[in-house]
């Protein structure tokens, strides 16, 4: 496995003091690191998932829309991040590894260094219940 930038391990570092959950991904889709606060909304410890490559990631969660409608891929505020290089916010539903379905807002944002793209960062939180 190659280094990864500076700026992407920082990142990390950074996630780990965070309450809230915070995902990483790598420019190519590839999830590389998600914290404490992310594993109890998606079902599974990071250290026992480790690094994700983006095809194997597509099938482990099922996302629609917050009313349950499908949601195409290119809508997911991370994707948009990724492909779109802009950030991206929204609210969406989550079947988790553990097969519970959650609502939860994300915002996603690009992160570039001197003009290379290294990866996209999504924090998200489950709604509140009405």
């Amino acid at each position: 496995m190659a280094q990864q930038p500076i700026e992407l391990i920082l990142l990390k570092q950074w996630a780990t003091y965070l309450d809230i959950p915070i995902w990483l991904m790598d420019d190519h889709g590839d999830l590389l690191f998600y914290n404490e606060p992310a594993e109890a909304v998606l079902g599974l410890r990071f250290d026992e998932a480790g690094r994700i490559n983006a095809d194997e990631l597509a099938g482990m969660f099922i996302t629609t829309r917050a009313d349950g409608s499908a949601m195409p891929t290119e809508e997911l505020p991370i994707v948009i991040a990724l492909r779109g290089g802009r950030p991206a916010h929204g609210a969406l539903r989550i079947r988790a590894i553990n097969h519970i379905w959650r609502t939860i807002n994300v915002t996603a944002f690009p992160i570039d260094a001197s003009g290379r793209r290294l990866g996209v960062v999504a924090m998200f939180w489950e709604q509140e219940s009405a």
